[in-house]
Protein backbone atom coordinates (compact mmCIF):
# COMPACT_ATOMS: atom_id res chain seq x y z
CA UNK A 1 0.00 0.00 0.00
CA UNK A 2 1.38 3.53 -0.60
CA UNK A 3 2.51 5.66 1.83
CA UNK A 4 -0.54 8.11 3.28
CA UNK A 5 0.76 11.60 2.68
CA UNK A 6 -0.40 15.16 2.33
CA UNK A 7 -4.25 15.79 3.65
CA UNK A 8 -4.60 11.63 3.54
CA UNK A 9 -2.28 11.56 6.35
CA UNK A 10 -3.75 14.27 8.16
CA UNK A 11 -7.17 12.25 8.27
CA UNK A 12 -5.84 8.82 8.46
CA UNK A 13 -3.92 10.31 11.96
CA UNK A 14 -7.12 11.98 13.31
CA UNK A 15 -9.47 8.72 13.24
CA UNK A 16 -6.05 6.74 15.04
CA UNK A 17 -6.09 9.55 17.93
CA UNK A 18 -9.77 9.21 17.85
CA UNK A 19 -9.59 5.44 18.97
CA UNK A 20 -6.85 6.47 20.90
CA UNK A 21 -8.19 9.10 22.94
CA UNK A 22 -11.28 7.29 23.67
CA UNK A 23 -9.65 3.87 24.47
CA UNK A 24 -6.67 6.03 27.32
CA UNK A 25 -8.24 9.43 27.91
CA UNK A 26 -6.41 12.44 27.47
CA UNK A 27 -3.35 12.30 29.81
CA UNK A 28 -2.87 8.74 29.43
CA UNK A 29 -2.51 9.60 25.56
CA UNK A 30 0.98 10.54 24.10
CA UNK A 31 2.02 10.95 20.84
CA UNK A 32 4.40 8.08 20.64
CA UNK A 33 1.49 5.85 21.12
CA UNK A 34 -0.56 8.32 18.21
CA UNK A 35 2.36 7.83 15.89
CA UNK A 36 2.71 3.68 16.32
CA UNK A 37 -0.85 2.64 15.67
CA UNK A 38 -1.22 5.47 12.84
CA UNK A 39 1.75 3.92 11.18
CA UNK A 40 4.16 7.05 10.69
CA UNK A 41 7.01 9.24 12.03
CA UNK A 42 6.99 11.21 15.24
CA UNK A 43 8.24 13.54 12.63
CA UNK A 44 5.19 13.64 10.20
CA UNK A 45 2.45 13.63 13.08
CA UNK A 46 4.05 17.03 14.90
CA UNK A 47 4.22 18.19 11.10
CA UNK A 48 0.67 18.10 11.13
CA UNK A 49 -0.46 18.34 15.04
CA UNK A 50 2.50 20.23 17.05
CA UNK A 51 1.24 19.40 20.37
CA UNK A 52 -1.31 17.13 21.62
CA UNK A 53 -3.70 19.54 22.37
CA UNK A 54 -3.77 20.57 18.54
CA UNK A 55 -4.29 16.91 17.84
CA UNK A 56 -7.35 16.23 20.74
CA UNK A 57 -8.57 20.10 19.08
CA UNK A 58 -8.71 18.07 15.70
CA UNK A 59 -10.02 15.40 17.21
CA UNK A 60 -12.50 17.02 18.96
CA UNK A 61 -13.61 18.90 15.35
CA UNK A 62 -13.77 15.41 13.62
CA UNK A 63 -16.41 13.83 16.32
CA UNK A 64 -18.31 17.47 16.13
CA UNK A 65 -18.79 17.05 11.97
CA UNK A 66 -19.40 13.22 12.13
CA UNK A 67 -21.92 13.97 14.54
CA UNK A 68 -23.73 16.55 13.04
CA UNK A 69 -23.71 14.40 9.96
CA UNK A 70 -25.36 11.82 11.32
CA UNK A 71 -27.90 13.48 13.42
CA UNK A 72 -29.06 15.68 10.26
CA UNK A 73 -31.47 18.23 10.52
CA UNK A 74 -35.43 17.82 10.96
CA UNK A 75 -36.87 17.96 7.38
CA UNK A 76 -34.41 14.99 7.10
CA UNK A 77 -37.02 12.86 9.01
CA UNK A 78 -40.09 13.97 6.64
CA UNK A 79 -40.64 10.98 4.64
CA UNK A 80 -43.75 9.97 2.60
CA UNK A 81 -44.85 7.53 5.22
CA UNK A 82 -44.47 9.93 7.87
CA UNK A 83 -45.12 13.17 6.44
CA UNK A 84 -46.53 14.84 9.84
CA UNK A 85 -44.23 17.42 10.97
CA UNK A 86 -44.97 16.86 14.18
CA UNK A 87 -43.29 13.59 14.44
CA UNK A 88 -39.99 14.51 12.28
CA UNK A 89 -39.32 16.63 15.56
CA UNK A 90 -39.80 13.55 17.48
CA UNK A 91 -37.93 11.29 15.72
CA UNK A 92 -35.13 14.31 15.42
CA UNK A 93 -34.93 14.55 19.31
CA UNK A 94 -34.96 10.94 19.60
CA UNK A 95 -32.03 10.90 17.38
CA UNK A 96 -30.04 13.41 19.18
CA UNK A 97 -30.64 11.76 22.37
CA UNK A 98 -29.60 8.06 20.49
CA UNK A 99 -26.54 9.19 19.62
CA UNK A 100 -25.57 11.52 22.57
CA UNK A 101 -26.17 7.85 24.30
CA UNK A 102 -23.84 5.55 22.27
CA UNK A 103 -20.56 4.97 24.48
CA UNK A 104 -18.46 6.41 21.92
CA UNK A 105 -20.59 9.26 22.35
CA UNK A 106 -20.59 9.15 26.13
CA UNK A 107 -16.30 9.05 26.48
CA UNK A 108 -16.00 11.65 24.31
CA UNK A 109 -17.90 13.84 26.36
CA UNK A 110 -16.57 12.76 29.66
CA UNK A 111 -13.21 13.59 27.99
CA UNK A 112 -14.66 17.16 27.01
CA UNK A 113 -15.91 17.54 30.23
CA UNK A 114 -12.67 16.63 32.03
CA UNK A 115 -10.17 18.93 29.73
CA UNK A 116 -13.06 21.77 29.93
CA UNK A 117 -11.16 23.88 32.29
CA UNK A 118 -7.59 23.57 30.67
CA UNK A 119 -8.93 23.67 27.29
CA UNK A 120 -12.13 25.71 27.24
CA UNK A 121 -12.05 26.46 23.58
CA UNK A 122 -12.27 22.71 22.92
CA UNK A 123 -15.04 21.92 25.01
CA UNK A 124 -17.13 24.67 24.19
CA UNK A 125 -16.76 24.13 20.87
CA UNK A 126 -18.30 20.64 21.68
CA UNK A 127 -21.14 22.18 23.23
CA UNK A 128 -22.00 23.92 20.43
CA UNK A 129 -22.05 20.83 18.00
CA UNK A 130 -23.97 18.39 20.62
CA UNK A 131 -26.51 21.32 21.74
CA UNK A 132 -26.49 24.98 19.75
CA UNK A 133 -26.28 23.62 16.60
CA UNK A 134 -29.42 21.10 17.00
CA UNK A 135 -31.04 23.99 18.77
CA UNK A 136 -30.44 26.17 15.66
CA UNK A 137 -31.69 23.72 13.59
CA UNK A 138 -35.15 22.73 15.67
CA UNK A 139 -35.74 26.54 15.90
CA UNK A 140 -35.29 26.94 12.16
CA UNK A 141 -38.03 23.97 11.59
CA UNK A 142 -40.33 25.01 14.12
CA UNK A 143 -40.35 28.61 12.43
CA UNK A 144 -40.97 27.11 8.86
CA UNK A 145 -43.39 24.08 10.20
CA UNK A 146 -45.77 26.03 12.32
CA UNK A 147 -44.77 29.74 11.46
CA UNK A 148 -43.59 30.48 15.06
CA UNK A 149 -41.67 34.08 15.65
CA UNK A 150 -37.57 33.40 15.38
CA UNK A 151 -37.89 34.14 19.83
CA UNK A 152 -40.79 31.43 19.93
CA UNK A 153 -38.76 29.09 17.94
CA UNK A 154 -36.07 29.20 20.14
CA UNK A 155 -38.03 28.61 23.38
CA UNK A 156 -39.41 25.27 21.90
CA UNK A 157 -36.04 24.43 20.53
CA UNK A 158 -34.39 25.04 24.29
CA UNK A 159 -37.25 22.74 26.05
CA UNK A 160 -37.34 20.13 23.73
CA UNK A 161 -33.75 19.72 23.92
CA UNK A 162 -33.85 19.62 27.37
CA UNK A 163 -36.47 17.30 28.19
CA UNK A 164 -35.23 14.62 25.27
CA UNK A 165 -31.87 14.16 27.26
CA UNK A 166 -33.05 14.68 30.40
CA UNK A 167 -32.45 12.34 32.97
CA UNK A 168 -31.34 9.60 30.08
CA UNK A 169 -27.87 11.87 29.36
CA UNK A 170 -27.24 12.64 32.68
CA UNK A 171 -27.58 8.66 33.39
CA UNK A 172 -25.40 7.50 30.37
CA UNK A 173 -22.52 9.98 31.47
CA UNK A 174 -22.69 8.72 35.31
CA UNK A 175 -22.57 5.39 34.69
CA UNK A 176 -26.46 4.79 35.39
CA UNK A 177 -27.79 3.67 32.83
CA UNK A 178 -26.19 1.30 29.98
CA UNK A 179 -24.98 2.78 27.06
CA UNK A 180 -25.59 1.75 23.17
CA UNK A 181 -22.70 -0.50 22.46
CA UNK A 182 -22.85 -0.27 18.84
CA UNK A 183 -22.86 2.81 16.91
CA UNK A 184 -26.47 3.43 16.97
CA UNK A 185 -28.90 2.79 14.13
CA UNK A 186 -32.28 4.92 12.75
CA UNK A 187 -33.69 1.23 12.27
CA UNK A 188 -33.50 0.85 16.22
CA UNK A 189 -34.34 4.63 17.63
CA UNK A 190 -38.07 3.24 18.55
CA UNK A 191 -35.90 0.53 21.08
CA UNK A 192 -33.37 2.57 22.25
CA UNK A 193 -35.17 5.77 23.74
CA UNK A 194 -38.86 6.52 24.58
CA UNK A 195 -39.95 8.68 22.10
CA UNK A 196 -43.56 8.36 23.74
CA UNK A 197 -41.95 10.98 26.12
CA UNK A 198 -41.09 13.23 23.79
CA UNK A 199 -43.79 12.84 21.43
CA UNK A 200 -45.75 14.07 24.46
CA UNK A 201 -43.33 17.47 24.96
CA UNK A 202 -43.76 18.45 21.34
CA UNK A 203 -47.43 17.75 21.51
CA UNK A 204 -47.35 20.33 24.39
CA UNK A 205 -45.24 23.01 22.17
CA UNK A 206 -46.17 22.88 18.71
CA UNK A 207 -49.44 23.88 17.02
CA UNK A 208 -51.83 21.54 16.07
CA UNK A 209 -51.63 22.36 12.68
CA UNK A 210 -48.55 22.92 10.70
CA UNK A 211 -48.35 26.51 8.38
CA UNK A 212 -50.55 26.52 5.27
Amino acid sequence: MPARRGEKLREHILWTAKDVFLEAGFERTSMDVVAQRAETSKRSLYAHFPSKDALFSGVVSLVRELYLDRLGSPEDYVTEERADPADALVRYCGRLLQLLLWSSSLRTLRMGIAEAERVPEISSGYYEAVFEAPMARIGAYACRAWNLTQEEAREVAEILVGRAVFPDLVQGLLGVREPIAERPDEATLAADVDLDRIAASVRRLVPDAPAS
